[in-house]
């Protein structure tokens, strides 16, 4: 792995490019008829001539593993099936993000298929927090429901389980969240993470687990002559709702998660979920949807509504048919993701202000008052612009810090959360290698500081863990035309696993800069030796040495790194370069 001095990169990162063969390459361009480059690209993902009809044509039929590997989907169906059967009153409780979002209203709208009703119950973030509780097992006992199904949640809920179980409500677990050795007293548990599954869809969001889920019960349901009488759910067009969730929670995308983003994508250009449809037309979504598409676009709306307004908003958009009223839904949740923009805005403003300086391995910040709604977000956009694990909490008023956790390679947050727990520092909390959440007493503040300060520092220090930018390949900048981007969707979708080729281009002149939407600079890169030029910009970066750098370039030769665009801005397409770090040449 060839690595470039940090010394000079502008935002302290070791440019690493991963080694490949180029033997390997070249077999894989000719035999697939694509560019060169895009040979190198798929040898530097592993891809070989075994592999690489499958990654190029990702089916979903060929890549679906057999939903009853997984421990405890046999009694989880089985339970599903005697309530369908005895017409009991079932109800799904999600998590208020959008993978808790999509996986209810998979549920949801495979009950519509078969013409049952299913009870949706999201709990409100500031109200009850985060996964099941008391108060919601009593709301539903009240209800008449006989059967809960969790999704995205409940593999730490012990206690609200336990008290479910002597409610008398049956309880199946669906989550894909890291669990302690003991599980939670429940029918069935099903996650592939759970410390006993030996399972290698441990990649799966909870919206891929529930899909599943789904198989294993429409098998079940034919073989036991369910459909004779009545119509056969299609699965597959459900498959846009588990693309939208799969992307938003940020899992790797290979196997079969490749598959159902790459199959979800075309479900969703086809604009069969109303819901989904209307809220593309919100938010003036008017080109083939894409994985950019999905996590920044659709996703942060449908997220808005846990953040800032009513937490079941996106599950209802997700599984509503009625224009009006998907309409009604989408605007609202518009509304409300405008609402949170600002929010988070100022409370990043804030945040940034306390890490400033921060020397130590983990970005710490707390504000007694911050709407705990965003803090993941800023979470998310202090690892970034720090490249470190970022903690955030926020105060509610009671006595309590909500926290909201985002990592970096090679520090598993969710294993040091379980820990925290365990030593009882914590109150509550759990989550998964990059991302995670808990809560804990204000007056336990520093104490928790200084454990997962002194966990991560460890972690770092033992596996000498440095930020590090993954480049594909130094290219010319003669290279960033249109053929090549075009070329280069073959290898879509991209996300976790399967990265947006990222190039670095070397001794580049910048012939033009400046700040444009407040705080992002765009300029024209130049190769002088080749009289060819590009259009680039750098976000959120108007006050950091990268912008300044690009707009106090007096025509010194820099080298950038960075993503390819299409520009379709203009009667001619052109591709612009996104700038994510420079490197001064000495």
């Amino acid at each position: 792995m060839a690595v470039l001095d940090e010394s000079l990169s502008l935002t302290g990162r070791v440019w690493s490019f991963k080694p490949f063969s180029d033997r390997t390459a070249l077999a894989l361009s000719q035999q697939h008829g694509v560019h060169e480059v895009v040979g190198k690209l798929m040898a530097i993902r592993g891809i070989d001539l075994n592999t690489a009809e499958g990654f190029l044509n990702p089916r979903l039929k060929d890549m679906l593993p057999d939903p009853f590997h997984l421990i405890d989907m046999d009694r989880a169906v089985d339970r599903m099936v005697a309530a369908l059967l005895n017409g009991e009153s079932v109800a799904v409780f999600g998590d208020y993000d959008v993978d808790g979002a999509t996986s209810s209203a998979l549920l949801k709208r495979y009950m519509a298929m078969l013409g049952r009703p299913l009870r949706v119950y999201i709990p409100d973030r500031m109200a009850e927090g985060y996964g099941p509780n008391r108060g919601a097992f009593d709301k539903l006992k009240a209800q008449g429901v006989k059967l809960v199904i969790t999704v995205d949640c409940g593999i730490v809920a012990h206690d609200a389980l336990g008290y479910a179980r002597d409610l008398g409500l049956d309880v199946v677990v669906i989550d894909h969240h890291v669990g302690e050795s003991a599980v939670p007293p429940a029918v069935a548990v099903v996650n592939p993470n759970r410390l006993d599954e030996t399972s290698p869809c441990g990649h799966l969001a909870a919206v891929g687990v529930t899909f599943l889920f789904l198989v294993a019960l429409n098998q079940t349901l034919k073989q036991q002559g369910f459909f004779e009488t009545q119509p056969e759910p299609n699965l597959l067009l459900l498959l846009d709702i588990v693309a939208l969730g799969t992307v938003c929670d940020v899992v790797p995308l290979h196997g079969v998660n490749r598959a159902f983003v790459a199959q979800g994508l075309k479900v969703l250009g086809r604009r069969m979920n109303t819901g989904l449809k209307v809220l593309s037309d919100v938010a003036r979504l008017d080109e083939a949807p894409s994985p950019y598409h999905l996590g920044f676009i659709l996703g942060p709306h449908i997220n808005a509504g846990g953040r800032v307004g009513q937490s079941d908003m996106g599950t209802k958009l997700l599984s509503c048919d009625d224009a009006q009223e998907a309409l009604l839904y989408a605007q609202a949740l518009a509304l409300h993701n405008s609402e949170r923009k600002a929010i988070e805005a100022d409370i990043l403003d804030q945040a940034i202000r306390q890490a400033e300086g921060s020397t130590g391995s983990v970005i710490w910040v707390y504000g007694p008052s911050w709407h705990p709604g965003v803090i993941g977000i800023v979470a998310s956009r202090l690892k970034d612009r720090y490249h470190k694990p970022a903690i955030v909490l926020a105060g509610d008023g009671k006595g309590v810090a909500k926290a909201s956790c985002r990592s970096v390679r090679g520090v598993h947050l969710g294993q040091m959360i379980l820990a925290a727990r365990q030593e009882g520092i914590l109150l509550a909390g759990g989550g998964h290698a990059m991302a995670g959440g808990f809560s804990v007493s204000e007056n336990d503040l520093s104490q928790a500081q200084a454990f997962f300060e002194s966990r991560i520092g460890d972690v770092i220090a033992r596996d000498n863990i440095r930020p590090l930018l993954d480049l594909d390949l130094s290219l010319p900048l003669t290279a960033a035309n249109v053929g090549l981007l075009e070329q280069m969707e073959r290898l879509s979708p991209f996300g976790v696993g399967n990265p947006q080729p990222r190039f670095a281009f070397s001794n580049v002149i910048v012939s033009f800069a400046d700040v444009v939407g407040g705080a992002h600079v765009r300029c024209q890169l130049k190769d002088p030796a080749r009289s060819w030029s590009s259009k680039a910009i750098a976000f959120r970066c108007a006050d950091h040495p990268m912008g300044q750098a690009l707009l106090n370039h007096r025509g010194k030769p820099l080298s950038v790194a960075g993503t390819l665009k299409k520009d379709t801005w203009g009667q001619t397409p052109s591709v612009q370069v996104i700038i994510e770090d420079i490197q001064r040449v000495p």
